[in-house]
């Protein structure tokens, strides 16, 4: 695993919101990021990179990063979940490796009660850099300066999982500011119903592309 950084856990405020950003990778590092707004704030908690080492078994890659992804829950108590969706120009069996990963995902949010939200690559790199045509770097440097943060975002899969955290607070300011329903929304457990391991309901719907194409860009201060 790549070093994890973290500034701590501040306390909790009425206002607000905390999201762990996944962006599943078929082969290579799984990043992850956690990042919490106000509204008008927003700021980096952790983040690293999840490498797993070659294994006979074929489930344990999977079963590690289920196994990270609810330390993180458990550690951090996001108030959502937001994974990039499975790119379509992806070769089959690249495809389907991302997919049971993107599974493990699902699982781990569904067990602890936690809305999982889906975004295409291109619409994080769009809310995030502007275009969506971003390379990495341009990525990295964006994050890093969205969150105000005094080091650049490495591996570069963890500044994608941060990125995928920010696109999603960007989706939530603009659909709570334009009372909008939530369409990204990809499962919803029942409160509390996670914690004593029952079953939760999964619901996959796809977005409207007009709503999302002219959200506001987030700003970030300190």
């Amino acid at each position: 695993m790549s070093p994890a950084i973290s500034v701590g856990k501040p306390c909790e405020k009425d206002g607000w919101i905390r999201v762990l950003g996944v962006d599943p990778a078929a082969a290579g590092p799984t990043g992850y990021g956690i990042v919490e707004s106000d509204g008008r704030r927003c700021r980096m908690l952790h983040y690293g990179a999840l490498q797993v080492a070659r294994k006979d078994c074929a489930g344990a890659a999977l079963r590690d990063v289920h196994a990270l992804l609810c330390r993180l829950i458990e550690e951090f108590a996001p108030h959502a979940m937001a994974v990039e969706s499975v790119f379509a120009a992806l070769n089959l069996r690249t495809a389907l490796r991302l997919a049971e990963v993107r599974g493990v995902v699902l699982l781990a949010a569904a067990q602890y009660g936690v809305e999982l939200h889906s975004y295409a690559p291109r619409q994080v790199k769009a809310s995030v850099a502007g275009h969506g045509h971003a390379d990495k770097r341009q990525m990295q440097l964006m994050v890093r300066a969205l969150l105000a943060m005094s080091e650049t975002p490495e591996p570069p899969d963890a500044a994608d999982a941060l990125a995928v955290a920010l696109c999603h607070m960007q989706a939530e300011q603009a659909r709570r500011r334009l009372g909008l329903p939530d369409e990204t929304v990809i499962s919803k457990s029942r409160a509390g119903s996670a914690a004593m391991g029952s079953s939760s309901r999964s619901t996959a719907i796809r977005a409207a592309a007009a709503t999302r194409g002219s959200l506001p860009r987030l700003v970030s201060t300190r």
